[in-house]
Protein backbone atom coordinates (compact mmCIF):
# COMPACT_ATOMS: atom_id res chain seq x y z
CA UNK A 1 0.00 0.00 0.00
CA UNK A 2 1.27 3.53 -0.76
CA UNK A 3 2.27 5.87 2.09
CA UNK A 4 2.53 9.38 2.06
CA UNK A 5 5.56 11.00 4.04
CA UNK A 6 5.78 14.28 5.81
CA UNK A 7 8.36 16.44 6.44
CA UNK A 8 8.98 18.54 9.44
CA UNK A 9 11.13 21.40 9.42
CA UNK A 10 10.28 24.56 10.79
CA UNK A 11 7.23 23.44 12.03
CA UNK A 12 8.37 21.04 14.85
CA UNK A 13 4.65 20.43 16.66
CA UNK A 14 1.95 18.38 15.67
CA UNK A 15 -1.05 20.85 16.65
CA UNK A 16 -2.35 23.67 14.03
CA UNK A 17 0.06 22.28 11.46
CA UNK A 18 -1.16 22.75 7.85
CA UNK A 19 1.05 20.59 5.81
CA UNK A 20 0.33 17.75 8.81
CA UNK A 21 -3.23 18.09 8.71
CA UNK A 22 -3.36 17.88 4.51
CA UNK A 23 -1.41 15.07 4.68
CA UNK A 24 -3.87 13.00 7.33
CA UNK A 25 -6.33 14.00 5.26
CA UNK A 26 -4.40 12.65 2.25
CA UNK A 27 -6.03 9.24 2.21
CA UNK A 28 -2.84 7.44 2.74
CA UNK A 29 -1.40 6.49 5.83
CA UNK A 30 1.10 8.98 6.88
CA UNK A 31 5.30 8.38 7.84
CA UNK A 32 6.46 11.84 10.02
CA UNK A 33 10.16 12.40 9.54
CA UNK A 34 12.53 15.31 10.29
CA UNK A 35 16.08 15.31 8.54
CA UNK A 36 18.82 16.91 10.31
CA UNK A 37 20.30 18.53 7.58
CA UNK A 38 24.10 18.23 7.35
CA UNK A 39 24.35 21.39 4.54
CA UNK A 40 23.16 23.30 7.16
CA UNK A 41 24.46 21.73 10.24
CA UNK A 42 28.18 20.94 8.93
CA UNK A 43 28.86 24.67 8.25
CA UNK A 44 27.91 25.70 12.17
CA UNK A 45 31.21 27.03 13.70
CA UNK A 46 30.62 24.90 16.96
CA UNK A 47 29.78 21.52 17.82
CA UNK A 48 28.16 22.69 20.81
CA UNK A 49 24.90 24.50 19.59
CA UNK A 50 21.97 25.52 21.54
CA UNK A 51 19.58 25.61 18.85
CA UNK A 52 21.10 21.77 17.51
CA UNK A 53 20.15 20.94 21.11
CA UNK A 54 16.60 22.84 20.90
CA UNK A 55 15.63 20.88 17.81
CA UNK A 56 16.90 17.45 19.08
CA UNK A 57 14.64 18.09 21.93
CA UNK A 58 11.33 18.67 19.91
CA UNK A 59 12.20 15.40 17.39
CA UNK A 60 12.62 13.37 20.45
CA UNK A 61 9.09 14.83 21.78
CA UNK A 62 7.51 14.42 18.31
CA UNK A 63 8.58 11.00 18.27
CA UNK A 64 7.05 10.08 21.36
CA UNK A 65 3.63 11.95 20.36
CA UNK A 66 4.12 9.93 17.33
CA UNK A 67 4.57 6.71 18.87
CA UNK A 68 1.45 7.15 21.60
CA UNK A 69 -0.44 8.16 18.80
CA UNK A 70 0.00 4.67 17.17
CA UNK A 71 2.74 5.68 14.34
CA UNK A 72 6.49 6.10 13.91
CA UNK A 73 8.58 8.78 13.61
CA UNK A 74 11.98 9.02 11.43
CA UNK A 75 14.69 11.22 11.45
CA UNK A 76 18.12 11.25 9.59
CA UNK A 77 21.43 13.29 9.70
CA UNK A 78 22.43 13.69 6.51
CA UNK A 79 21.24 15.93 3.15
CA UNK A 80 17.71 15.78 2.55
CA UNK A 81 18.09 14.56 -1.48
CA UNK A 82 20.17 11.66 -0.56
CA UNK A 83 17.22 10.68 2.63
CA UNK A 84 14.90 11.22 0.03
CA UNK A 85 16.20 9.27 -2.79
CA UNK A 86 16.69 6.10 -0.14
CA UNK A 87 13.24 6.38 1.28
CA UNK A 88 11.50 6.71 -2.32
CA UNK A 89 13.68 3.12 -3.12
CA UNK A 90 12.33 1.97 0.26
CA UNK A 91 9.10 2.58 0.26
CA UNK A 92 5.82 3.41 -2.23
CA UNK A 93 4.82 6.91 -1.96
CA UNK A 94 2.22 8.58 -3.41
CA UNK A 95 3.43 12.22 -2.31
CA UNK A 96 5.84 14.29 0.12
CA UNK A 97 4.24 17.29 2.44
CA UNK A 98 5.66 19.41 3.95
CA UNK A 99 5.05 23.18 4.72
CA UNK A 100 6.61 26.28 2.58
CA UNK A 101 10.27 27.84 3.88
CA UNK A 102 11.01 30.79 1.98
CA UNK A 103 14.98 31.31 2.42
CA UNK A 104 17.03 30.94 -0.67
CA UNK A 105 18.58 27.50 0.23
CA UNK A 106 15.06 25.92 0.93
CA UNK A 107 13.65 27.02 -2.45
CA UNK A 108 16.53 25.61 -3.93
CA UNK A 109 16.56 22.68 -1.63
CA UNK A 110 12.69 21.41 -2.20
CA UNK A 111 12.99 22.38 -6.34
CA UNK A 112 15.48 19.86 -5.56
CA UNK A 113 13.85 17.39 -3.93
CA UNK A 114 10.05 17.95 -6.10
CA UNK A 115 11.83 16.97 -8.88
CA UNK A 116 13.33 13.53 -7.39
CA UNK A 117 9.34 12.94 -6.16
CA UNK A 118 8.02 13.06 -9.43
CA UNK A 119 10.95 11.26 -10.90
CA UNK A 120 10.03 8.42 -8.68
CA UNK A 121 6.50 9.02 -9.24
CA UNK A 122 5.86 10.70 -6.17
CA UNK A 123 4.14 14.09 -5.62
CA UNK A 124 5.78 16.97 -3.80
CA UNK A 125 3.08 19.26 -1.74
CA UNK A 126 4.47 21.98 0.00
CA UNK A 127 1.55 24.18 2.12
CA UNK A 128 2.09 27.92 3.95
CA UNK A 129 2.03 27.47 7.47
CA UNK A 130 4.56 29.77 9.16
CA UNK A 131 2.96 33.05 7.90
CA UNK A 132 -0.39 34.68 7.05
CA UNK A 133 -0.01 35.82 3.27
CA UNK A 134 2.90 34.92 1.40
CA UNK A 135 5.01 34.77 -1.98
CA UNK A 136 2.65 36.51 -4.34
CA UNK A 137 -0.20 36.73 -2.09
CA UNK A 138 -0.09 40.62 -1.27
CA UNK A 139 1.58 42.38 -3.53
CA UNK A 140 1.24 46.64 -4.76
CA UNK A 141 -0.34 47.34 -7.50
CA UNK A 142 2.72 47.67 -9.93
CA UNK A 143 3.06 44.00 -9.04
CA UNK A 144 6.05 44.05 -6.76
CA UNK A 145 6.23 43.83 -2.75
CA UNK A 146 5.37 47.23 -0.95
CA UNK A 147 8.52 49.27 -0.58
CA UNK A 148 7.06 50.87 3.00
CA UNK A 149 6.31 48.73 5.60
CA UNK A 150 3.34 51.09 6.44
CA UNK A 151 1.64 49.75 2.72
CA UNK A 152 2.55 46.61 3.42
CA UNK A 153 0.65 46.50 6.63
CA UNK A 154 -2.27 48.75 5.73
CA UNK A 155 -3.16 45.84 3.07
CA UNK A 156 -2.29 43.45 5.41
CA UNK A 157 -5.05 44.27 8.04
CA UNK A 158 -7.38 45.01 4.66
CA UNK A 159 -7.28 41.45 3.70
CA UNK A 160 -6.96 39.65 7.38
CA UNK A 161 -10.10 37.55 7.84
CA UNK A 162 -11.00 35.22 10.97
CA UNK A 163 -10.46 32.38 8.51
CA UNK A 164 -7.34 32.95 7.91
CA UNK A 165 -6.32 32.47 12.23
CA UNK A 166 -8.29 29.03 12.17
CA UNK A 167 -6.17 26.28 13.59
CA UNK A 168 -5.70 23.50 11.18
CA UNK A 169 -6.77 20.08 12.81
CA UNK A 170 -3.67 18.53 12.58
CA UNK A 171 -3.78 17.02 16.60
CA UNK A 172 -7.02 16.07 16.00
CA UNK A 173 -6.36 13.50 13.38
CA UNK A 174 -2.99 12.68 14.51
CA UNK A 175 -4.35 8.76 15.23
CA UNK A 176 -3.18 5.29 14.31
CA UNK A 177 -6.19 4.98 10.93
CA UNK A 178 -3.92 8.06 9.79
CA UNK A 179 -0.31 7.02 10.57
CA UNK A 180 2.11 4.78 9.45
CA UNK A 181 3.67 2.22 11.73
CA UNK A 182 7.35 0.36 10.91
CA UNK A 183 8.25 -2.07 13.64
CA UNK A 184 11.94 -2.63 11.81
CA UNK A 185 12.23 1.60 11.99
CA UNK A 186 15.78 2.55 12.17
CA UNK A 187 16.30 4.45 15.56
CA UNK A 188 16.87 8.12 15.40
CA UNK A 189 19.97 9.57 15.62
CA UNK A 190 21.37 10.94 18.75
CA UNK A 191 23.31 13.89 19.33
CA UNK A 192 26.09 12.60 19.76
CA UNK A 193 26.03 9.85 17.04
CA UNK A 194 26.19 13.45 15.00
CA UNK A 195 29.08 14.86 16.67
CA UNK A 196 27.11 17.61 18.74
CA UNK A 197 27.66 18.39 22.27
CA UNK A 198 24.24 18.92 24.68
CA UNK A 199 24.52 22.32 24.87
CA UNK A 200 21.60 24.10 26.65
CA UNK A 201 20.11 28.00 27.09
CA UNK A 202 16.92 29.38 28.54
CA UNK A 203 13.48 28.87 26.30
CA UNK A 204 10.33 29.82 27.58
CA UNK A 205 7.27 27.69 27.34
CA UNK A 206 5.81 26.94 23.84
CA UNK A 207 2.31 28.31 25.08
CA UNK A 208 0.87 31.37 24.41
CA UNK A 209 2.29 34.26 26.78
CA UNK A 210 0.12 35.54 29.52
CA UNK A 211 -2.50 38.58 28.80
CA UNK A 212 -1.54 40.71 31.03
CA UNK A 213 2.12 40.98 29.01
CA UNK A 214 0.51 41.07 25.84
CA UNK A 215 -1.79 43.86 26.64
CA UNK A 216 1.45 45.81 28.03
CA UNK A 217 3.92 45.06 25.25
CA UNK A 218 3.56 47.88 23.28
CA UNK A 219 4.79 50.02 26.66
CA UNK A 220 7.06 47.41 27.57
CA UNK A 221 9.55 45.92 24.28
CA UNK A 222 11.55 48.54 24.46
CA UNK A 223 12.75 48.55 28.34
CA UNK A 224 15.90 45.44 28.55
CA UNK A 225 15.93 46.06 31.88
CA UNK A 226 12.29 44.53 32.67
CA UNK A 227 12.22 40.74 33.48
CA UNK A 228 9.25 40.80 31.10
CA UNK A 229 9.60 43.33 28.12
CA UNK A 230 8.66 41.10 25.66
CA UNK A 231 6.47 37.58 24.88
CA UNK A 232 10.26 35.97 24.32
CA UNK A 233 8.29 33.81 21.68
CA UNK A 234 10.68 34.36 18.47
CA UNK A 235 12.30 31.31 18.88
CA UNK A 236 9.59 29.47 18.92
CA UNK A 237 8.15 31.26 15.83
CA UNK A 238 11.44 30.55 13.89
CA UNK A 239 11.09 26.57 14.76
CA UNK A 240 7.29 26.39 14.78
CA UNK A 241 7.32 25.08 18.13
CA UNK A 242 4.72 27.96 18.34
CA UNK A 243 1.92 28.73 16.04
CA UNK A 244 1.88 31.87 14.20
CA UNK A 245 -1.94 32.05 14.13
CA UNK A 246 -2.06 31.30 17.73
CA UNK A 247 0.01 34.17 18.51
CA UNK A 248 -1.70 35.63 15.99
CA UNK A 249 -4.77 35.32 17.37
CA UNK A 250 -4.38 36.49 20.75
CA UNK A 251 -2.30 39.95 19.33
CA UNK A 252 -5.49 40.72 17.47
CA UNK A 253 -7.31 40.91 20.07
CA UNK A 254 -5.08 42.02 22.85
CA UNK A 255 -2.72 44.06 21.50
CA UNK A 256 -2.18 45.82 17.73
CA UNK A 257 1.64 46.83 18.41
CA UNK A 258 2.20 42.85 19.03
CA UNK A 259 0.36 42.23 15.87
CA UNK A 260 2.48 45.24 13.98
CA UNK A 261 5.68 43.14 14.82
CA UNK A 262 4.19 39.82 13.37
CA UNK A 263 2.76 41.72 10.52
CA UNK A 264 6.60 42.54 10.01
CA UNK A 265 7.63 39.22 9.96
CA UNK A 266 5.23 38.18 7.53
CA UNK A 267 7.09 41.03 5.32
CA UNK A 268 10.34 40.18 5.60
CA UNK A 269 9.42 36.65 4.41
CA UNK A 270 7.71 37.62 1.08
CA UNK A 271 10.74 40.13 0.63
CA UNK A 272 13.01 37.47 1.25
CA UNK A 273 11.33 35.24 -1.35
CA UNK A 274 11.17 38.14 -3.55
CA UNK A 275 14.70 39.28 -3.50
CA UNK A 276 16.70 36.27 -2.45
CA UNK A 277 20.07 38.03 -3.44
CA UNK A 278 19.37 40.32 -0.53
CA UNK A 279 20.86 37.43 1.74
CA UNK A 280 24.36 38.53 0.70
CA UNK A 281 24.58 41.69 -0.82
CA UNK A 282 22.28 45.01 -0.34
CA UNK A 283 19.47 45.52 -2.00
CA UNK A 284 20.21 49.24 -2.85
CA UNK A 285 22.72 49.25 -6.03
CA UNK A 286 23.88 52.25 -4.83
CA UNK A 287 25.52 51.34 -1.20
CA UNK A 288 26.61 47.81 -2.56
CA UNK A 289 30.54 50.03 -2.63
CA UNK A 290 30.56 51.46 0.63
CA UNK A 291 34.18 51.42 1.89
CA UNK A 292 33.52 49.55 5.00
CA UNK A 293 36.41 49.94 7.53
CA UNK A 294 35.52 46.60 8.80
CA UNK A 295 38.77 46.84 11.28
CA UNK A 296 38.84 43.46 12.96
CA UNK A 297 39.66 44.83 16.10
CA UNK A 298 36.86 46.98 16.63
CA UNK A 299 35.06 43.79 14.97
CA UNK A 300 35.55 41.80 18.80
CA UNK A 301 35.63 44.46 20.98
CA UNK A 302 32.06 44.91 19.41
CA UNK A 303 31.53 41.08 19.76
CA UNK A 304 32.81 40.90 23.69
CA UNK A 305 31.04 44.01 24.71
CA UNK A 306 33.74 46.29 25.17
CA UNK A 307 32.71 48.96 22.91
CA UNK A 308 32.62 51.62 26.09
CA UNK A 309 29.02 52.16 25.25
CA UNK A 310 27.42 50.61 28.15
CA UNK A 311 23.40 49.71 26.40
CA UNK A 312 25.64 47.88 23.25
CA UNK A 313 27.56 46.52 25.47
CA UNK A 314 24.79 45.00 27.51
CA UNK A 315 23.30 43.88 24.86
CA UNK A 316 26.04 41.67 23.18
CA UNK A 317 27.11 40.20 26.31
CA UNK A 318 23.33 39.28 26.73
CA UNK A 319 23.38 37.62 23.53
CA UNK A 320 26.70 35.75 24.10
CA UNK A 321 25.19 34.61 27.17
CA UNK A 322 22.06 33.64 26.50
CA UNK A 323 21.94 33.53 22.76
CA UNK A 324 18.87 35.98 23.48
CA UNK A 325 18.78 40.16 22.63
CA UNK A 326 16.23 41.96 23.08
CA UNK A 327 14.75 44.14 20.91
CA UNK A 328 16.32 47.62 22.07
CA UNK A 329 19.30 45.90 22.48
CA UNK A 330 19.36 44.83 18.84
CA UNK A 331 18.85 48.22 17.55
CA UNK A 332 21.05 49.51 19.97
CA UNK A 333 23.96 46.78 18.53
CA UNK A 334 23.32 47.18 15.20
CA UNK A 335 23.26 50.54 14.53
CA UNK A 336 26.54 50.80 16.34
CA UNK A 337 28.10 48.34 14.44
CA UNK A 338 27.51 49.77 10.97
CA UNK A 339 27.57 53.35 11.40
CA UNK A 340 29.88 54.32 14.81
CA UNK A 341 32.39 51.56 13.56
CA UNK A 342 31.43 51.16 9.74
CA UNK A 343 31.45 47.29 9.52
CA UNK A 344 29.91 45.50 7.34
CA UNK A 345 26.43 44.74 8.14
CA UNK A 346 27.02 41.14 6.54
CA UNK A 347 29.42 40.45 9.58
CA UNK A 348 26.79 41.56 12.41
CA UNK A 349 24.48 39.48 10.76
CA UNK A 350 26.83 36.62 10.83
CA UNK A 351 27.87 36.96 14.33
CA UNK A 352 24.12 37.15 15.38
CA UNK A 353 23.30 33.59 12.92
CA UNK A 354 25.74 31.91 14.93
CA UNK A 355 25.02 33.33 18.13
CA UNK A 356 20.82 34.24 18.27
CA UNK A 357 18.49 31.01 19.39
CA UNK A 358 15.92 32.43 17.32
CA UNK A 359 17.93 33.54 14.49
CA UNK A 360 15.81 33.12 11.17
CA UNK A 361 17.34 34.91 8.19
CA UNK A 362 14.81 36.81 6.63
CA UNK A 363 14.14 38.89 9.92
CA UNK A 364 18.03 39.60 10.47
CA UNK A 365 18.85 40.50 7.13
CA UNK A 366 15.52 42.60 6.79
CA UNK A 367 16.67 44.34 9.64
CA UNK A 368 20.29 44.67 9.34
CA UNK A 369 19.67 46.26 6.19
CA UNK A 370 17.40 48.53 7.30
CA UNK A 371 19.83 49.67 10.12
CA UNK A 372 22.49 49.81 7.40
CA UNK A 373 19.99 51.56 5.06
CA UNK A 374 20.66 49.38 2.49
CA UNK A 375 17.15 47.16 2.08
CA UNK A 376 14.16 46.91 0.10
CA UNK A 377 12.35 48.88 3.17
CA UNK A 378 15.76 51.09 5.11
CA UNK A 379 16.11 53.28 7.79
CA UNK A 380 17.35 56.60 6.53
CA UNK A 381 21.26 56.11 5.71
CA UNK A 382 22.06 59.71 7.48
CA UNK A 383 19.70 58.54 10.77
CA UNK A 384 22.88 57.59 13.35
CA UNK A 385 21.25 56.96 16.80
CA UNK A 386 23.16 57.84 19.52
CA UNK A 387 24.36 54.86 22.02
CA UNK A 388 23.93 57.49 25.11
CA UNK A 389 20.75 59.03 24.26
CA UNK A 390 19.47 55.41 23.70
CA UNK A 391 20.61 54.21 27.41
CA UNK A 392 19.15 57.42 28.89
CA UNK A 393 15.91 56.98 26.99
CA UNK A 394 15.27 52.94 27.68
CA UNK A 395 17.44 52.38 30.52
CA UNK A 396 17.12 55.25 32.63
CA UNK A 397 18.02 53.44 35.58
CA UNK A 398 20.45 51.44 34.46
CA UNK A 399 18.72 47.70 35.45
CA UNK A 400 19.75 46.38 32.43
CA UNK A 401 23.65 47.86 31.96
CA UNK A 402 23.57 46.93 35.89
CA UNK A 403 22.42 42.93 35.22
CA UNK A 404 25.30 42.75 32.52
CA UNK A 405 28.15 45.34 32.28
CA UNK A 406 28.46 45.40 36.32
CA UNK A 407 31.97 47.33 35.77
CA UNK A 408 30.05 50.21 34.17
CA UNK A 409 31.21 53.40 36.33
CA UNK A 410 34.39 52.04 37.98
CA UNK A 411 38.13 52.48 36.22
CA UNK A 412 37.90 48.66 34.99
CA UNK A 413 35.11 49.79 32.18
CA UNK A 414 36.66 51.02 28.76
CA UNK A 415 37.01 54.09 27.35
CA UNK A 416 34.28 54.48 24.17
CA UNK A 417 36.01 52.99 21.48
CA UNK A 418 34.87 56.17 19.30
CA UNK A 419 33.48 59.48 19.77
CA UNK A 420 29.41 59.34 18.90
CA UNK A 421 29.56 62.94 17.20
CA UNK A 422 32.48 61.90 15.57
CA UNK A 423 31.34 58.61 14.30
CA UNK A 424 28.28 59.96 13.11
CA UNK A 425 29.49 62.19 10.89
CA UNK A 426 31.91 59.93 9.55
CA UNK A 427 29.23 57.51 8.95
CA UNK A 428 26.94 60.66 7.37
CA UNK A 429 29.84 61.69 4.87
CA UNK A 430 31.13 57.73 4.00
CA UNK A 431 27.47 56.91 2.64
CA UNK A 432 26.71 60.72 1.09
CA UNK A 433 29.95 59.60 -1.08
CA UNK A 434 28.66 56.20 -1.90
CA UNK A 435 25.57 57.68 -2.68
CA UNK A 436 26.91 59.86 -5.49
CA UNK A 437 29.66 57.65 -6.64
CA UNK A 438 27.12 55.73 -7.82
CA UNK A 439 25.40 58.49 -9.53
Amino acid sequence: MKIVLFWHRRDLRTHDNAGLAAALQSGYPVLTLFIYDREILDLLPSRQDARVTFIYDQVERLGRETAAAGGTFLAFYGRPLEVFGQLLSQHEVAAIYTNEDYEPYAAERDGAVAVLAHERGAEFKAFKDQVIFAKNELLGKSGKPARTFGSYRKAWLEKAQDEHFQPYPSADLLTAGHLQALPNAPARPSLADMGFARYEQFVPAAELPAEDLVRNYHETRNRPGLVNSSTRRSVHLRFGTLSVRELMRQARELNPKLLAELVWRDYFMMLLWHYPGTATESFDVRLRQVPYRNNEDEFAAWCAGQTGYPLVDAGMRELNATGYLPNRARIATAGFLVKHLLIDWRWGDRYFADHLLDYDMSQNVGNWQWMAGTGVVAAPWFRVYSPQSQLETYDPDLAYVKQWVPEYGTAAYPAPIVDHKFARQRAIDTLRAAYRAAG
